[in-house]
């Protein structure tokens, strides 16, 4: 199973960093409401980056490191994962 780190970006422009097993499915409970606290008053939410990691934990300890970055940093990685994504 992969686990993922992802980045969305709220209506506000502000960033929501979790992790999932299931990008697709979490993104679409996001958006339904029936997400994270944070981002039911931040609807719609769009998916701007993504990181596939070995296993759960891995996606914890990435998690915890991308919600250390300022927005200037975490731009920079979403720039670079939609760079060499295109």
């Amino acid at each position: 199973m992969t686990w993922v780190v992802y980045i969305l970006e709220c209506s506000d422009g502000s960033f929501y960093t979790g992790i999932s097993n299931n990008v697709e499915a979490r993104i679409n409970t996001h958006n339904a409401s029936k997400g994270a606290k944070y981002t039911k008053s931040r609807l719609p939410v769009t998916l701007v980056f993504q990181e596939n990691t070995f296993n759960k934990s891995e996606s914890l300890r990435r998690e915890i490191e991308i919600k250390k970055l300022t927005r200037k940093k975490k731009r920079e990685l979403i720039d670079a994962f939609n760079f060499s994504t295109t």
